[in-house]
């Protein structure tokens, strides 16, 4: 039996790590949950499960969730369940609940935080916030060294890798090869690039997933991120990952050894594979996850290379890791602030990568010596990159 904490509780990833633990409750029980501000599905979540813990980093949910749960605003417990609020008791509550696990899921650079909570207390963590591994690898992998505590990755390309590893020897890669489905503009023609609405953007034609992951995986920001992750994740250099496109999304990725044998992992689409992997390593897999795949009724499997000017996402990631130390970061900043603008009608879809490649040109080439610097750069980016909608 290992006990979970997931942060991003009701985020896409969370849900379906709570799906895997309500089907296999014989392995797993929730010790902790932590939600934005979604207080109706936490409210929902919290009567279902029963968690030791649970929490809102929002004040006015919180305040919601209290009234849902019929409570007095403020209240500590919900029958057994104890109630937080505010990202103070949210990091003292990961360092300090019973959980040996801890899937992180909130999106976006505010997961790094309770991603660092959780490895300073010797917690695994399985990670689906990649933005955390991006904007501040080396601080994440030395804190986790620190502990000795292990990062478990979810993503399902970066899962992939990790279980096809598990069949060599690590002396025996050559490179890493990450597949991308290409998302759903990959044969529309550049001059329509201009008018893509967000609601186009958000029709992802595989995989089912929050708004700031779909529109990524739109621009290929998202497949660029994974190159930064992979690197630190793996400890491989930026020239030895490759990327290829992929639209089945059935081979989620793949090894090449010396030998040039290219070893890989199939399935269909559906992140609850890679979650129950993460949540349940390195104990035996779990059976009925996931549907089965039936080879004999795929009738293709297609691969293509990245077009650059297609997709500059990658190309202007593997600038950044072999760039400044602040490369990564200001990328992943300028990145989550064009997403919001162009999700909110603010800016059109081609402004996201203007946006971007400007905030390099004017940050790229900084660097940081602590964590506090780091955030103050990615702080000072985010706010520049807002005023350009303006």
């Amino acid at each position: 039996m290992k006990r979970i904490a997931v942060l991003g509780s009701t985020g896409s990833i969370g849900r379906s790590a709570l799906e895997v633990v309500r089907n296999h409750s014989e392995f797993f029980s929730i010790e902790l949950l932590v939600a934005g501000q979604q207080h109706l599905e936490l409210a929902q979540q919290i009567r279902t499960l029963r968690p030791a813990i649970a929490g809102l980093a929002n004040r006015a949910a919180f305040t919601e969730l209290c009234r849902e749960l019929g409570v007095s605003d403020g209240a500590s417990h919900w029958q057994d369940t104890q109630l937080i609020c505010g990202e103070d008791q949210i990091l003292s509550a990961i360092k300090s609940c019973k959980a040996e696990v801890v899937l992180a899921a909130v999106v976006g650079m505010a997961g790094l935080s309770g991603v660092l909570a959780a490895l300073e207390a010797g917690k695994d963590v399985a990670l689906a916030n990649k933005e955390s591994l991006v904007v501040a690898g080396a601080l994440v992998l030395e804190k986790a060294r620190q502990s000795g505590a292990r990062i478990i990755p979810v993503d399902s390309e970066h899962s992939a890798i990790f279980q096809v590893l598990q069949g060599a020897r690590r002396s025996e890669l050559s490179c890493l090869i990450l597949t991308a489905s290409g998302g759903p503009f990959l044969h529309t023609p550049l001059d329509q690039f201009a008018g893509i609405t967000p609601e186009q953007a958000l029709k992802h034609p595989q995989w089912s997933m929050g708004a700031k992951v779909t529109i990524d995986s739109a621009t290929m920001m998202n497949k660029a991120l994974e190159v930064i992750e992979a690197r630190w994740l793996f400890d491989i250099s930026s020239a030895a990952i490759e990327v290829v496109i992929h639209p089945q999304s059935i081979v989620h990725s793949m090894i090449r050894l010396r030998d040039e044998t290219i070893l890989a992992q199939l399935s269909l689409p559906d992140m609850k594979g890679p979650i129950a992997y993460a949540l349940r390593y390195p104990e035996d897999r779990l059976p009925g996850i996931m549907r089965p795949l039936d080879l004999t009724k795929i009738r293709e499997l297609t691969f293509l290379p990245v077009d650059d000017e297609r997709f500059p996402s990658i190309k202007r990631a593997r600038a950044c890791l072999d760039g400044a130390a602040g490369a990564c970061a200001v990328l992943n900043a300028a990145n989550e602030v064009a997403v919001h603008l162009f999700l909110s009608h603010r800016i059109p879809f081609t402004s996201i990568h203007i946006i971007i490649e400007r905030a390099l040109e004017r940050f790229g080439d900084m660097g940081y010596e602590s964590l506090g610097e780091l955030m103050e750069l990615c702080a000072t980016v985010s706010e520049w990159a807002q005023q350009q909608a303006n």
